[in-house]
């Protein structure tokens, strides 16, 4: 890949802004200009990418003239309202947001589980949600192998996929705890995480809005990404989205049955082939995925692989991934890197 791109990060000063910015350096993508883009709050603040500083300019329609592809984290809103513009002006978005998700016309992509989906974009790519990402990852060559009929997942996901205010808000309570302070009143609404909850000492069985089904609307993305990245509307998932008091990186219990009967040494064969996934599984050795061991880097950690007790083709597995690189920028640019090495680009 040559240096040709002219590349738009829309978020740039927020972390997963800054993670796409570190990653696309890391991966030696293909950036001639880079354009970091933010709300007027955040223009004329700079980023450092290859050793030189960056000046952020205001996200808006005319800033993405001549770019070639724009990665997106800035919220739902800021997508709805600027992906079409930049598409309009011959940019290919990757949005990480949840706005495209759902679209018929929109490809929701994780490369190595269908990234083939990315070449039939119209101009905006979906970057699934961070949980169901590294699930997925996971799961693919089983569902492949296999087959799967059922999946029951209960996540730990960490405080810094509620963003930088939720990873201050736990470091805030934390402290007060330690020193015996209570919590004051003024703190409250600080992130986006419940407001009538501490986060420190504690885990939140509630990420995102409840819906009339009693399922939060976390929980339902999983549901409805899961299904629609594997292009199977008939799969059965039953997902529990849990806040953890971590600052960095998701884990999940994840539960399948299986179509066809398996054995534990084609699980693992399975798995310890397939793209972007690290198999981790001694427990004898206490050798098992862990946030703090996983944070930085991009792949999906598998551990704790063992039959269920009671279903014949029950497979359990522990999952974990970094949330702000696998789980966002990082699997951002894998769809930008497909998209220049297979053609994509408009």
């Amino acid at each position: 890949m040559t240096e040709e791109l002219t590349v738009a990060v829309v978020g740039a000063t927020g972390a997963v802004g800054r993670k796409m910015i570190e990653t696309l350096e890391t991966r030696r993508f293909p950036v001639k200009t880079l354009v970091p883009m933010a709300s007027s709050r955040s223009a004329g603040k700079s980023v450092t990418f290859r050793g030189e500083n960056v000046t952020v300019v205001e996200a808006q329609p005319e800033a993405f003239k001549g770019v070639d592809i724009a990665l997106f984290s800035a919220g739902a809103k800021t997508s709805r309202a600027l992906s079409p513009e930049a598409a309009r002006r011959g940019a290919v978005v990757i949005d990480n947001s949840s706005a495209f998700r759902m679209d018929p016309e929109v490809p929701l992509v994780v490369p190595e589980v269908n990234g083939r989906a990315a070449l039939g974009h119209h101009g905006i790519i979906a970057n699934p949600n961070c949980s169901t990402i590294q699930m997925v990852v996971a799961l693919k060559p089983i569902y492949d192998r296999f087959g799967i009929e059922r999946i029951i997942v209960s996540t730990y996901q960490a405080v810094s996929g509620a963003g930088a205010l939720a990873v201050e808000e736990l470091m805030t309570l934390t402290r007060l705890q330690l020193s015996g302070e209570k919590r004051p009143a003024e703190i409250l609404p600080v992130s986006s995480l419940p407001v009538h909850h501490s986060i420190a000492f504690n885990v939140l069985p509630q990420i995102d809005v409840f819906e009339d089904n009693g399922f939060t609307k976390e929980e339902m993305k999983m549901v409805n990404e899961t299904r629609k990245i594997l292009d199977d509307p008939e799969i059965l998932v039953t997902p529990t989205c849990v806040r953890v008091p971590v600052v960095t990186g998701h884990s999940e219990a994840v539960y399948v049955e299986t179509k066809e009967p398996f054995e534990l040494e084609d699980v693992h064969g399975v798995l310890e082939h397939a793209p972007g996934v690290v198999v981790l599984d001694d427990p004898a050795s206490q050798k098992y995925p862990m946030p703090a061991d996983t944070e930085g880097r991009p792949e999906v950690f598998v551990g704790r692989i063992r039959k269920d007790l009671g279903h014949p083709r029950g497979l359990n597995l522990w999952v974990v991934s970094d949330n702000l690189l696998k789980g966002a920028a990082y699997n951002a640019v894998q769809i930008a890197e497909l998209l220049v090495e297979q053609g994509g680009l408009r």
